[in-house]
């Protein structure tokens, strides 16, 4: 069969690109989806109008406003881009069921077996941008490569709306020129520190002996980055693989000392995530509390036991964790995740809490509503008409 075809597709712009195809008002405006100007959030994704006026992702919302006050700011809406991504998804396994999310808006596919049916790799990423497009009215870049590496770095260069085909035995040609922070594994700081040993390209590392990276990454990581460099990368496409966490936080827009409301946030996000986690059929062993305090400095601690998928057990364990901490000094940022994510086992309740299959018929019932009416309809009496917190898309990563 000779080298695999791994696509790797990402769309443009995700939630900014969903706006304004439902808006058409705000075509061509700067876009900008994330927390409200004024409050202490962050960008979730910008149009590629607002890109222009140095808006990105990540940024904090009121530097995204000093940037560009003309922008249309919009809140996220996490319900209608995953429908969407559901669907792009959807559009993707009719070519293969070899794909692999790795978050809402981005997945890998494996089509080594599917080219005697579509064609080789050029004409399949073509494909499955025009699948997409007539689908979802959405652009895709796509990245084709023998790898998910190079396919990956692929989609990027190739943004936005892009197809970028990189033949078999041409991985370290096409990947030279391109800067060391393109590598896996290479944040902002380290590739600084290659720069200042001037090492500021792919091609760079490539021609490195093993020796000169290992005090920095040790034996293995400096191995691991030159194989990269060289455009080498032997990982599977793993469709069945589950997400590392699922978890959601909130940024206040005063720091909050109150532990009261800590805790109803805490209560408020741990529904949301257990919602989560039914939808998706996972319960979760371990939960893990994320507290962000006034001076930005930052702790978690976690605490695991048995899987659970309900929403009253996820927030005891937070707030067990949350008592933990004795004082609280006024607080930017509180957050949940669950991780240690497998299949549910409803069958299997814990016989040490008589209420847990109440609690479970409950909480399904309450699923039902909440699809039918909204996540407002239905909502533990302790919250009152608590805020909703922000909903962390979750952790799929390459």
């Amino acid at each position: 069969m000779g080298a695999r075809t791994i696509v790797h597709v990402d769309m443009d712009a995700f939630y900014a690109a969903v706006e304004q195809r439902d808006r058409p008002e705000l075509r061509g405006q700067p876009v900008i989806v994330g927390a409200r100007p004024g409050s202490r959030g962050v960008v979730s994704t910008a149009s590629y109008e607002a890109r222009r006026f140095g808006v990105h992702s990540a940024m904090p919302i009121g530097r995204a406003h000093r940037l560009c006050p003309q922008g249309v700011y919009l809140p996220v809406d996490h319900d209608k881009y995953a429908e969407v991504s559901r669907q792009i998804m959807a559009v993707l396994r009719e070519l293969t069921p070899l794909v692999e999310p790795v978050s809402i808006d981005e997945a890998f596919l494996d089509v080594t077996a599917s080219r005697r049916l579509f064609g080789d790799g050029a004409r399949i990423g073509a494909d499955i941008r025009r699948r997409v497009r007539e689908a979802v009215s959405l652009t895709a870049s796509v990245g084709v490569a023998a790898n998910k590496f190079v396919a990956k770095v692929a989609s990027d260069v190739g943004k936005p709306d892009g197809l970028i085909v990189v033949p078999p035995g041409e991985e370290a040609a096409f990947l030279a020129p391109l800067p060391v922070s393109r590598l896996w594994g290479v944040g902002r700081v380290t590739a600084e520190e290659m720069e200042a040993l001037g090492l500021r390209t792919i091609g760079q590392i490539a021609g490195l002996p093993p020796g000169r990276l290992a005090p920095r990454f040790g034996a293995a990581g400096a191995a691991a980055l030159i194989a990269l460099a060289h455009g080498r990368d032997e990982r599977a496409v793993e469709p069945s693989s589950a997400p590392k966490s699922m978890g959601a936080e909130e940024t206040f827009e005063r720091d909050v000392a109150d532990r009261e409301r800590l805790r109803a946030t805490l209560r408020a996000q741990a529904e949301r995530v257990a919602r989560e986690l039914r939808a998706d059929g996972y319960a979760a062993a371990t939960v893990t509390l994320k507290v962000r305090f006034g001076d930005f400095s930052t702790i978690t601690r976690a605490r695991t036991g048995e899987p659970i998928q309900d929403g009253l057990a996820i927030y005891r364990r937070a707030a067990a964790l949350l008592d933990q901490l004795g004082a609280i000094r006024p607080v930017r940022l509180i957050g949940l995740s669950t991780s240690g994510l497998g299949p549910a086992d409803h069958g299997q309740l814990s016989l040490l809490d008589p209420a847990a299959p109440r609690r479970e018929r409950l909480a399904r019932a309450v699923d039902r509503l909440t699809e039918r009416f909204g996540e407002d309809a239905v909502k533990p009496a302790t919250l009152g008409r608590a805020r909703p917190p922000r909903r962390a898309a979750p952790e799929r990563r390459p």
